[in-house]
């Protein structure tokens, strides 16, 4: 690089710093000691970064089975470090201005931008590299380096760019004309901004001669040559040579890699639109998938059979991984959260309800002479009873509440950000349905439950040091409603009376 484009990358009034918000997330993925709520607070100064978060939670690539209804639901369900990792992704994806730049050459480098970043993550999952929300982070910035210069060498990079019909083209013509690549530039950007070193690293070596250090840099650096399967003229001969070099690199076979180009194609979409990048077309990239099956099947139906059922079982054995993985956190008879994960979405929720001053309430509740039912039954029809009830109990919750089994014939259930008046209206509500509807069926006899019920809320009325003492709190109240008669909610504040009339 030369010493005038290196000062006009240090020096260049033009050239922007991180957005303020970004600069937090840095600070906050390199401090060891940032949790879940600290992070939420900085992301919710930013409503499109918030949004952003929320969308992404809910979209395929973090499926889950429970429609997440807030920004501290969707940070507890990605975890701390995807939550930095995205937000720090997303935040940077817009900090260069885009002010007086052709919008055509910028649509050019942030729609490659986002194919790497879905590119470096299906490649990082296909060779067992989990870290994927730094590799999709990495794929994303890995040509910043190129808005850089956009802007460090107004009068010449923009001509530069435009007339390069591949990658490849582009490297040779800025070596040639600047002395270094988009590569070196984005890496000396992202070392002034004091970005991870991972980062720094991936994109210093995302673009030959320099040469991958590890598997995650090469995932990084193989990226590109994947999205040129979408931006090059010759899709037939991009993909080819993609996958050489996932053959090369990475030891990925062809079903392996045609599953890559699969699922990059399937979350283009999503995450196009999260960045507000147009969707590059993927029919040009159908047509030549099509047709190379077809040539496969004509050459060797036997390895296309056997590369099939090699899919299917791979596909089988990671269903039953996910299943596996939310059986260990549900109740084996009634399905809903068992005791000890419960305990864990507890503090998380204690934690944020602290932390942002919002209140906590947790119903503790105790079907009603439960023993009568198995001693007089047996344990078959107890099993049927506690099933139907956990299921009626759900239904008549928000999708934001949280419903586990505590043990035996007793449940809890977590209403986030609702007070206990509230929380104390919805399970009589409950109790009321409950009471009204069949829980099993015995010799053609209706079987109908009723249950006792205490309410706590970390709230205005009362803090609670931690998450024992609120729930020790409900249990208490539920022993009160049981020696009142049974029957009942109670809740642990006094209840408003009405004015006299």
């Amino acid at each position: 690089m030369s010493p005038e484009l290196t000062a006009a990358l240090s020096l260049c009034r033009n050239l922007p710093s991180p957005p303020g918000i970004a600069i937090r997330i840095i600070e906050l993925a390199q401090d060891p000691e940032t949790d879940i709520a600290t992070a939420a607070d900085a992301i919710a100064m930013d409503v499109a970064l918030s949004a952003r978060m929320m969308r992404i939670a809910n979209s395929p690539l973090y499926a889950s089975r429970r429609r997440i209804e807030n920004l501290g639901q969707a940070l507890t369900m990605l975890g701390l470090n995807a939550t930095l990792q995205l937000a720090l992704g997303f935040s940077l994806a817009h900090a260069l201005d885009r002010e007086g730049q052709d919008p055509r050459l910028l649509e050019r480098i942030w729609r490659r931008s986002v194919l790497c970043a879905l590119a470096a993550r299906f490649l990082g999952l296909g060779c067992g590299v989990r870290r994927v929300e730094e590799l999709m982070l990495a794929g994303l910035l890995q040509d910043i380096g190129a808005l850089a210069l956009m802007q460090a060498s107004p009068d010449i990079y923009p001509a530069l760019f435009d007339s390069a019909t591949c990658n490849a083209e582009l490297l040779a013509h800025e070596r040639a004309i600047l002395g270094c690549s988009h590569a070196d530039a984005g890496a000396q950007l992202c070392e002034q901004w004091h970005l991870p070193r991972y980062l720094v690293d991936a994109i210093a070596r995302s673009e030959p001669p320099a040469e991958p250090a590890d598997l995650f840099q090469r995932c990084v650096a193989l990226s590109g040559c994947v999205a040129e399967v979408w931006l090059a003229a010759d899709a037939d001969a991009a993909r080819s040579h993609a996958l050489q070099q996932a053959y090369q690199e990475l030891g990925m076979d062809s079903p392996a890699f045609e599953l890559v180009l699969q699922r990059v194609s399937q979350m283009l979409p999503e995450l196009c639109a999260l960045l507000d990048v147009p969707v590059p077309s993927s029919a040009r990239l159908r047509f030549l998938l099509d047709h190379a099956n077809e040539l496969k099947e004509l050459r060797n139906l036997r390895e296309l059979q056997d590369a099939s059922a090699t899919r299917r079982r791979a596909d089988d054995f990671e269903l039953m991984a996910r299943r596996l993985a939310e059986q260990a956190h549900l109740d084996a008879l009634t399905g809903v959260l068992n005791r000890r994960h419960l305990e864990t979405v507890l503090e998380q929720e204690f934690a944020r309800a602290a932390h942002m001053n919002r209140p906590l309430s947790i119903a503790f509740i105790d079907l009603d002479d439960f023993k009568k039912i198995n001693d007089a039954h047996g344990h078959l029809a107890g099993d049927q009873v506690l099933q139907s009830f956990a299921s009626h109990l759900q239904e008549q919750l928000r999708n934001s509440d949280t419903v586990a089994r505590f043990g035996g014939e007793e449940f809890v259930v977590l209403f986030p950000d609702t007070d206990e008046r509230i929380a104390l209206e919805v399970v009589r509500r409950v109790l009321d349905t409950i009471a009204r509807t069949p829980m099993a069926e015995i010799e053609g006899a209706p079987l109908h439950v009723t249950f006792s019920a205490g309410v706590a809320t970390h709230g205005h009325y009362e803090r609670f040091a931690n998450v024992q003492d609120l729930l020790k709190a409900a249990d208490d109240v539920l022993y009160r409603s049981k020696s009142l008669g049974r029957n009942r909610v109670i809740a642990r504040a006094p209840e408003p009376q009405p004015a006299p009339g």
